[in-house]
């Protein structure tokens, strides 16, 4: 069994506290013709040096129906960068345009099997998997940046077209688990 969710499964549902103060659940972006949900932190090069990219990505499909909402799972333990006060911090100095959620448990990121920051899974409007991986093949180089994976899959999925490259391999630091040596991986990840 792999640790990651595979292609086609349902979205875990999730109760989390976003830097606004509210809560939100899977069940509030039933709007949403396509679901992006993405492991990030306030911390990871990888994360800082593709915001700007991510930004553009979601200025750029927000209006299209694509909801974003990004989920720190790391432990605060690992890297005191990554708690929620400093999420709340992140946001408010850069006005990121989705939502940011805590997820202090890090059941969200086991249920989802999230290997890296950043790590996108697409889901569909019935909160199918329709992809997972990175956004792109070199988060910390603009210039060097040759696939788009992830708004590949989006324009696929947009005009009603299976996703031609369902799964990649994520791009960035692991996820930080509570009480493990911050550059553990699961076994069977």
């Amino acid at each position: 069994m792999s640790f990651t969710l595979q292609i086609n499964e349902k979205a875990p549902k999730f109760n989390l506290l976003a830097t606004d103060g509210k809560f939100y659940s899977l069940d509030d972006f039933v709007d949403y013709e396509f679901l992006v949900i993405f492991f990030t932190c306030n911390h990871c090069p990888y994360v800082i040096k593709s915001d700007e990219v991510m930004r553009s990505t979601v200025e750029g499909y927000a209006p299209k129906g694509v909801k974003f909402v990004g989920i720190n799972s790391n432990s605060k333990n690992t890297y005191s960068e990554d708690s929620y006060d400093n999420m709340i911090k992140r946001m408010n100095t850069n006005k990121f345009p989705w939502l940011y959620l805590y997820d202090e448990t890090q059941k969200v990121a086991l249920e989802y099997g999230a290997l890296r920051t950043p790590h996108y899974f697409v889901f569909d409007k019935n909160r199918n998997l329709k992809y997972t991986g990175r956004a792109v093949d070199n988060p910390k180089d603009f210039s060097k940046i040759t696939k788009h994976d992830l708004k590949q899959a989006l324009n696929e999925l947009l005009i009603g077209k299976l996703v031609t490259t369902k799964t990649t391999n994520p791009i960035g630091c692991n996820v930080k688990w509570e009480g493990k040596d911050k550059h553990w991986m699961p076994p069977d990840a």
